[in-house]
Parts: structure tokens; C-alpha cells; sequence
């Protein structure tokens, strides 16, 4: 084994980053622009505004800005639950018998349970500087309206969440912590929105995506006089916020005078692995460094490994921005299965343009190879994680044992972007074998891309 440092390391409050890192500053070819769908121009920020706070919808359209100052308040808040620990795998490695070191950033030490409340608290404060009255937003497995939740209560602004039809059943637990910071929370798709009520018409029995639940979560917001909408993945400003995992990370590790060779994240909209990999995205973009970087996406839900790099709408009602980015398309609905927040049909903007340039790796896992590598990791380092932090596991898993076979002592670190004691029902299943693997077959694919908008001149 190498030399010996901490099981977990912590910055300090000094040590602590004071700005968010906005990647596309550093990115020779800039994801390509959303499109309004009304005039198929790019958007502006007026076009954005009645949909998002304002100060939003400027982070989300700048492409220049390298750094933004993160506002006292905001800081004040993290210091709440942040630093969050780099934490060395020693367990597992011994496990293992690799010569790989692992490291895994833990973003799972607060109340929501992940990563999810660095972007929560930074749109509800502007939501509030700004004096709207309300947010609606959506969330797949919970932790995104968990942590938006727990945002708005410490601001005091009311929130309406539309949650995806299969978790509001699967995980009744979430919703009740929602609703202990008053939160309102309505199972998607709901006879409460014009969309919701459409979608239900064309299938009773839908248990929904997150697609249909932002379709949902927009109409509520431009219908209901001083809301606004938020999103907690996908969007640019949403990886700005998670910057701060990433900066903190490569804090630590130039502390432990490390640099990961491989850095792994889980995949569905993007958030947690585009703030991961931000600040060593950099080194690869400026030629510093050349870290392999992997996206780990759920077999059952592949926008990297199967989708199509295209327009695409960013919700199934057809209402939102068109974003190029690799999509399954807006119509797909995706199997109600356990990976949670990963069954999100398209990929955020950026990390798509890193993945066709070749800045990046994909690959696709089984549900049922994840909570092997699940149950194997929380024996060995005693953290139940996550359904979508376990496709990072799992692959981290198996590149540590590649490293094994080869020799070669690579480190390597990884996401772990939150718990999993809201998913019991899942282990179960994974316990009494009732868990099956579910992949789309291709005839279920182009359905989905059928869906893709018809663009003359951009898209055909």
C-alpha cells in the first residue's frame, strides 16, 4: 500500500472555495445554444426570465465568465454542511487487492441526502433577492425536491414539487420529508396541470418521467403570477453551483499531492458529475493534465451509449427550450425501475459537447450489477449509498480491478453523490430477488426518437 494519508479529509473554512467554476469559459467549442421554439433563434435572456429568476437565466447563458463570486449568504448556508469529506477507500482497495488508491468525494452528510442542495440553496436565495412568491420545480427519486425543499423553508418561499408518479410510490419517505419543510408535492403526471391531464388522457396508467413532471412543474410556473420554475440538473447554472464539489476535491488532493488518473461519476441529467469533474475538465481542456473521465449511466435509461446527439426538448409537454445534447428523446418513457434519478431522457449541454468532442468516456450499467457493487461497497465502507451513486461504484469497481490485472497503480476517484436509506425498497428487491435488469430494445428506442423535433436547417 502507499503511503499512508487520512481516511477522510476536510478543508477548512479558510480552504473553502469563494467562487463556482463556469466550464464553458475554458471550452474551444461551446455547447451549441438553446433554441426558443417559437422563432427557433437562440434564447435570450428575456425569453428565459419568465421562466427562471433573473440572475439564473444569466448564469445560464454565459459563456465567457470563467468565475462567479458565490454571494456571503450562500456561503454562510454551506458552511452548514460543507466542506464535504474526500474520503480514501482503504476497505474496499484491501478488498479488492488492487494496487489502484481510491477516492470518493461523500456529498451525502445533510439533511436531503445529496449533492442536490449545492444548487438548491444558491436558486432559492436568488429567487428570494429577487421577491418572487413561489417555485415549482420537479424531482425523480427525491433528492433534488428534498433539498429544494429544505432550501426554500430556510428562505421562507412556498414550493410546489411534481414528483415522478413511479418514485412518489416507491419512496413515500421522501415525500414526507418534503413535506416536513412544506413543501407541496403532487405525483406526476397529475390532473392538476392542462399537460399533466393530456398525458394521463393518452396513458391512465403512467408512472411518469421526469420529462412529463417538468412539463408540470413549467405550467404551474407560468400560470401562477410571482413563480418561477427551478431545475436540479441539466441546466448550466445548475453545474456552476456543483462546481463546488469538484474545487473542493482537487483542494484535497493537491493537500494529499494526488491527481486522479480516472474520475467517475453517475449520469442522468449531469449535475453531480459535471461539478465533479469541472476543475480537471479544465486542466484536460487547457492541456494541463489528461485524466480519463467516465460517465456511468443506467442501462435501462442510456442517453450517452444509445441516444442521439440532437435538439431535442428538454420536457415531454414540448414546452421548454429546445438543447442539443445526446437525448432518447422527449417521448421516451423510461422503465420504472431503481435508478432513481438517473431516468432522465436527455444529458445536460455541456457534458454532451465534452462527450462528442471526445473529452469524455460513457458507459451503461445493469441495475443488477449495480447493487452488487452497492452491497459490496457499504460492507466494506460503511455508507449505504445511493441507487445512482452505485453506477459510479460500480464502475470505479471495475477499473480498480483492471489496475489489479495489469499492475498498474492508478487512482482514481468517484462521486458519491448521497445515501440510499430512501431506497430500502429497492434493496429489498435486490435482497429477495425480485430485481430484474430492463434494457430497451431498439424498436423501444425509436419511438423515442421519433419525438425528436423536425428543425429544417438545423435538424432534420
Amino acid at each position: 500500500m502507499s503511503k499512508k494519508v487520512p481516511y477522510r479529509l476536510y478543508l477548512t473554512e479558510e480552504q473553502m472555495p469563494k467562487q463556482w467554476y463556469n466550464l464553458r469559459a475554458d471550452m474551444k467549442n461551446k455547447p451549441e445554444p438553446m433554441l426558443n421554439p417559437g422563432t427557433m433563434k437562440p434564447v435570450t435572456v428575456e425569453d428565459i426570465c419568465p421562466v427562471f429568476c433573473e440572475e439564473l437565466a444569466k448564469q445560464e447563458l454565459d459563456n465567457q465568465t470563467r468565475y462567479f463570486n458565490i454571494p456571503e449568504e450562500i456561503q454562510e448556508f454551506y458552511k452548514v454542511y460543507r466542506p464535504s469529506p474526500l474520503i480514501r477507500a482503504y476497505n474496499l482497495e484491501k478488498f479488492l487487492d488492487t494496487p489502484a488508491k481510491i477516492y470518493f468525494k461523500f456529498e451525502g452528510n445533510n439533511t436531503s441526502g445529496s449533492h442536490k442542495l449545492n444548487s438548491a440553496i444558491a436558486q432559492a436565495y436568488y429567487a428570494k433577492k429577487q421577491g418572487l412568491t413561489g417555485l415549482t420545480t420537479e424531482t425523480g427519486a427525491g433528492q433534488w425536491g428534498t433539498a429544494l425543499a429544505e432550501a426554500c423553508a430556510y428562505y421562507k418561499i412556498p414550493l410546489t414539487v411534481y414528483m415522478v408518479k413511479c418514485s412518489y410510490e416507491q419512496k413515500p419517505f421522501r415525500k414526507l420529508v418534503m413535506q416536513t419543510f412544506d413543501a407541496e408535492v403532487i405525483p406526476s403526471p397529475s390532473d392538476t396541470t392542462h399537460i399533466g391531464k393530456m398525458i394521463l388522457d393518452a396513458d391512465p396508467q403512467s408512472g411518469g418521467s421526469l420529462g412529463c413532471a417538468i412539463s408540470e412543474a413549467v405550467e404551474k410556473a407560468v400560470t401562477t403570477p410571482g413563480y418561477r420554475y427551478v431545475l436540479g440538473s441539466v441546466l448550466n447554472q445548475v453545474l456552476l453551483h456543483q462546481s463546488i464539489i469538484g474545487l473542493e476535491s482537487k483542494i484535497a488532493m493537491e493537500m494529499l499531492d494526488e491527481y486522479p488518473d480516472i474520475i467517475i461519476g453517475c449520469a442522468g441529467g449531469g449535475s453531480n458529475l459535471g461539478g465533479l469533474i469541472a476543475p480537471f475538465m479544465q486542466d484536460k481542456l487547457l492541456g494541463k493534465k489528461n485524466p480519463r473521465v467516465i460517465a456511468v449511466e443506467p442501462a435501462s435509461c442510456p442517453s450517452f451509449t444509445r441516444g442521439r446527439y440532437a435538439y431535442d426538448f428538454c420536457d415531454t409537454g414540448k414546452v421548454t427550450p429546445l438543447a442539443k445534447m445526446y437525448t432518447l428523446g422527449s417521448g421516451f418513457i423510461p422503465s420504472p425501475n431503481h435508478a432513481g434519478g438517473l431516468r432522465y431522457h436527455g444529458m445536460s449541454p455541456i457534458l454532451s459537447k465534452l462527450y462528442h468532442d471526445g473529452y469524455m468516456e460513457a458507459v451503461s450499467v445493469e441495475q443488477t450489477n449495480v447493487f452488487d457493487a452497492a452491497v459490496l461497497f457499504a460492507k466494506q465502507e460503511s455508507i449505504l449509498p445511493a441507487p445512482e451513486s452505485a453506477h459510479a461504484i460500480r464502475t470505479a469497481i471495475d477499473e480498480a480491478l483492471k489496475c489489479k490485472e495489469s499492475g498498474e497503480a492508478k487512482t482514481i476517484l468517484f462521486g458519491l453523490t448521497g445515501t440510499g436509506y430512501f431506497d430500502m425498497s429497492a434493496y429489498g428487491a435486490y435482497h429477495d430477488g425480485t430485481m430484474t435488469d430492463y434494457l430497451p430494445n431498439d424498436d423501444q428506442l425509436a419511438e423515442g426518437f421519433n419525438s425528436l423535433p423536425k428543425l429544417p436547417g438545423i435538424q432534420e
